[in-house]
């Protein structure tokens, strides 16, 4: 493929932005190469700079359920634009946005809107703490739960893609205030709120992980983890930023049947506009401010297109609530050509092609990967016109744009990568 005209862009941005992007994983450093920019998206395709067409299965990192310019969300945003684009104030489709998500996901009876996944967070361990009167966290080795300075401990996502096991300019102090465990040993927890006792507030999970690849929960670790919070007083915290209306309507939460206490959203209730939210029982949110003591503030929280996309993309699903029956068939063939020596991932439409022999269940595992052989994997998949994400700890996603074509010229690509 020509790409003269992205490596030339690139070549600026490298002196106006640090490393080039604006977000780390986009800078092809693990997989090699430079990162093609992007001029355009049409339903499961994206095309760049110099026009070449890619199936794509980043979906801007999850949110794209639909795909690109779905017509129910881009009729939505055009209405938006006729009233405004942003108030500081109340609005009546922040209490439908509300209404929708606590109607969907049965633990939520409160909602905040924020601006992000990682505010999302932030957002509720700062809740969790003030609610329980405690102040250290349990989070688990490759979860990442956004860029918050005492989550960044054994994070994965672009930290795991770069080799960066803490960044700098997080203080120790705040790293004290979180114990990071390995991720599906429930064994871990209980002996953690055994030597930390009386002091945990909350454990925070993303319930399938998605940033260190997919790695689904083994069989009764959720469960483990929801009783061993109850019993010890502390809230359990669902990071469904990614999962959230994704593997299920309901989410993980649904799919798995646990109610968490806290949970965290974004991606797929902005419908692919910048969003988050954070919910969960009516007695913790009550305590947020003004309701409460607990502080939390955003000018933009709750801006008119953000939720007028998200709200069109969640009535959209509610009323086509075959599209996760299609979204699980259609997986079901896509990673049929995963080939015996690579482990797959794959819980719905969220998948991952781990280089490794062996299951991938934690952080370790999934560390043993051969990343230089995931490189060759993808540099030859970008060439075959198939956009993943560049890099091994990170999940791939299929939506339901995605026609039985473009699985059959996926698969076709990937079983020629994979003997490559």
């Amino acid at each position: 493929m020509n790409r003269s005209k992205s490596e030339q862009l690139f070549r600026r941005a490298q002196e106006l932005i640090p490393g080039g992007v604006n977000s780390p994983v986009r800078a092809f450093r693990s997989v090699g190469g430079n990162p093609p920019f992007i001029a355009r998206g049409e339903g499961s395709h994206i095309f760049d700079a110099d026009g070449n067409e890619y199936i794509d299965y980043v979906g801007s990192w999850g949110p794209l359920l639909l795909g690109h310019r779905h017509p129910a969300i881009l009729a939505a945003l055009e209405q938006a634009l006729t009233v405004g684009t942003s108030f500081g104030a109340p609005t009546e489709q922040e209490v439908e946005m509300a209404a929708a998500i606590c109607e969907a996901v049965p633990s939520i009876e409160m909602v905040r809107l924020v601006n992000s996944g990682t505010e999302a967070t932030m957002a509720a361990i700062r809740v969790a703490r003030g609610f329980t009167g405690r102040d250290l966290i349990i989070k688990f080795e490759g979860c990442y739960h956004g860029h918050v300075d005492s989550l960044l401990v054994k994070a994965g996502s672009g930290l795991a893609t770069l080799g960066i096991a803490d960044t700098q300019g997080v203080p120790q102090a705040f790293c004290d205030t979180t114990v990071a465990l390995p991720y599906n040993d429930a064994e871990a927890v209980e002996t953690a709120f055994r030597q930390h006792s009386g002091r945990i507030a909350a454990v925070i999970v993303e319930p399938v992980v998605g940033n260190m690849g997919c790695v689904q929960p083994l069989p009764g670790y959720l469960e483990a983890l929801r009783e061993i919070t109850a019993r010890h007083g502390a809230l359990l915290i669902f990071d469904e930023v990614m999962t959230g209306f994704r593997v299920a309507f309901g989410g993980a939460q649904q799919r798995y049947g646990i109610r968490p206490d806290l949970t965290t959203l974004g991606k797929v209730i902005g419908g692919g506009l910048p969003v988050g939210a954070y919910g969960g029982r009516r007695d913790i949110m009550s305590k947020v401010a003004p309701a409460g003591p607990i502080y939390q503030a955003g000018t933009l929280s709750g801006n008119p297109l953000a939720v007028a996309a998200g709200l069109a993309m969640l009535r959209y699903l509610k009323a086509h609530p075959e599209i996760y029956t299609q979204l699980e068939a259609r997986a079901t063939v896509l990673c049929a050509a995963v080939p015996e020596g690579i482990t797959l991932n794959r819980v719905g439409s969220m998948f991952t092609f781990f280089f490794t022999g062996g299951p991938v269940t934690d952080y370790e595992s999934a560390k043993r990967s051969d990343t230089a052989r995931f490189g060759r994997f993808f540099q030859a998949m970008l060439e075959r016109g198939i956009y993943l994400a560049p890099s091994q700890f990170e999940a791939a996603f299929l939506s339901a744009a995605h026609t039985e074509e473009d699985l059959r010229r996926t698969v076709e690509a990937a079983r020629e990568a994979f003997s490559a």
